[in-house]
């Protein structure tokens, strides 16, 4: 029988708290602490060495961000759901936590907890069950690592090339849990000159998508823009899919353009499979290169398989990189993988690609 997972909730509502203990309790496969702000989870943290913590982000003596950079410092860095807002204050300060190295987060329930808490279990109990079996990440130089991107960029802002017309090829990236920081290893190495456009399918909020994307910028070579409604698809510009929608490619007046069109009835949006089926109905399969990176769950395992078959080319993130190997494993076992590497090495791939002229 699996051992309990050991979680220590921190939280400074005593309702918050009486909830989630009848949400944890009430499966059975769990062992419990609280704790009411950031100081005390410090302390529960080294007596009660917890394999999951969730994290709000608001309390009193230490707040969820102090607490947690404490938490990653430690010599066993703790696997970390935020608990956040959805607001657009909140997907920063949530950004800026997955960039600390939290694995994931769940929306902090609106109005009344007691009628809203239910609408968010099966997501909390799926993200912290994940978040017990993924590699937790050290933020090891992070922040000198992101200041030298954001000042490379700012070097080269004036040769950032406009977006050009012509489409060799185009790179389709699914990624989900702990996807933020494994785009940070990603899509700041693409340089200017990378001739094919990125769509990115990254499940995320609505009100996180353009945040992200903003983010982004700042420490891509490339521009990075949120896809609100049509645009021409164009070599020198990453696109992030808007969150709880879809990120499509389409064919309009003989022109191929990227679109955000109303989620389907699948789990996961933006959808990676949905991504990947629409490329391959308006562009030749071996003008395509799918990529697959940390996820819970199988999106985009089925069409990147297929696309394969069909002659396009695909990297599975491997289980040395990803914070959560379902949806790159899910490809690996379709045998639908060309490459598995780590993140660190997938844009050096993308760019060897580019230079045979994939």
């Amino acid at each position: 029988m699996p051992q309990p997972i050991r979680l220590l909730v921190v939280d400074d509502s005593a309702l918050m708290r009486k909830h989630m203990r009848q949400i944890f309790e009430a499966e059975g496969d769990f062992t419990l602490a609280f704790a009411r702000n950031g100081r005390e989870a410090l302390d529960q943290a080294r007596a009660f060495l917890p394999d999951v913590v969730t994290l709000d982000v608001n309390m009193p003596e230490l707040d969820g961000l102090s607490c947690l950079e404490a938490l990653m410092q430690a010599e066993a860095p703790a696997r970390v759901v935020m608990v956040s807002s959805l607001t657009e204050e909140g997907a920063g300060v949530t950004l800026r936590a997955l960039e600390l190295g939290a694995v994931d987060f769940v929306p902090k329930p609106d109005g009344t907890v007691s009628l809203s808490i239910d609408r968010i279990r099966p997501l909390l109990l799926g993200k912290v069950r994940a978040a017990a079996r993924a590699r937790p990440r050290r933020v090891v130089g992070l922040h000198a690592r992101v200041s030298a991107r954001r000042r490379e960029v700012e070097s080269r802002s004036l040769a950032r090339p406009a977006p050009g017309v012509a489409v060799p090829g185009v790179v389709l990236i699914g990624v989900s849990t702990g996807g933020p920081r494994t785009l940070e290893d990603i899509l700041p190495a693409l340089p200017t000159d990378f001739p094919w456009p990125v769509l990115v399918a990254q499940h995320m909020p609505s009100s996180f998508t353009g945040v992200f994307a903003r983010r982004m910028d700042g420490v891509c070579a490339l521009e990075v823009c949120e896809v609100e409604g049509p645009m021409p698809l164009a070599a020198g510009r990453i696109h992030i899919g808007r969150g709880d929608a879809d990120i499509v490619l389409e064919r309009r007046l003989g022109r191929i353009v990227v679109n955000s069109v109303p989620a389907d009835d699948t789990l996961w949006h933006p959808s990676a499979d949905r991504l990947v089926a629409t490329a391959m109905q308006v562009m030749p399969a071996a003008q395509i290169t799918g990529v697959l990176l940390t996820g819970m769950g199988h999106d985009g395992a089925a069409s990147m398989a297929e696309l394969r078959e069909r002659g396009g080319r695909t990297i599975a993130e491997s289980q040395d990189s990803a914070v959560v190997f379902g949806m790159p494993a899910a490809l690996i076992q379709r045998g639908g993988a060309d490459m598995v590497l780590p993140a660190e090495r997938v844009a050096a791939q993308l760019q060897a690609w580019a230079r045979r002229g994939r």
